[in-house]
């Protein structure tokens, strides 16, 4: 177990585990909303480029019927991605089509299912451009 857990699960910790079980906390949520900040400036950035309203990056619902409609996906996905382990699926295709709309390749999209804190940027801020292919 660690220090900062075992300081958390006393029953009566000094000022100065408080505090540094404090700080702790304070560390993480910083860099949460770090990560969280990245996310929503990468994804207005992506609608931007696709001709979309940015803001609709930070509006529930309607940012994943946006990104349905730059990755040429039908609006009606949204119900499949209520379905357990369909989702998964669904939130894959939808990468996967996201970056050829882009100009990437399938691994660039599977890049972005796996560790789109890292692809996404890398859309939002690189090179790529929209360019909507045929869907088929």
């Amino acid at each position: 177990m660690s220090y900062a857990l075992a300081i958390l699960l006393q029953e009566d910790p000094t000022a100065a585990q408080a505090a540094a079980a404090t700080g702790i906390a304070a560390a993480i949520l910083v860099v949460y909303f770090a990560i969280l900040a990245l996310a929503i400036v990468s994804m207005w950035k992506i609608f931007t480029k696709a001709g979309e309203p940015g803001w609709a990056a930070i509006v529930p619902i309607y940012n994943f019927i946006v990104l349905l409609k730059i990755a040429g996906k039908p609006a009606w996905w949204v119900v499949l991605m209520l379905i357990p382990f369909v989702n998964i699926v669904i939130a894959a295709i939808i990468c996967i089509s996201l970056a050829k709309n882009f100009g990437k390749s399938t691994a660039y999209g599977l890049g972005l299912f796996f560790l789109g804190i890292i692809f996404g940027p890398m859309l939002a801020f690189g090179d790529a451009r929209y360019q909507p292919q045929p869907q088929g």
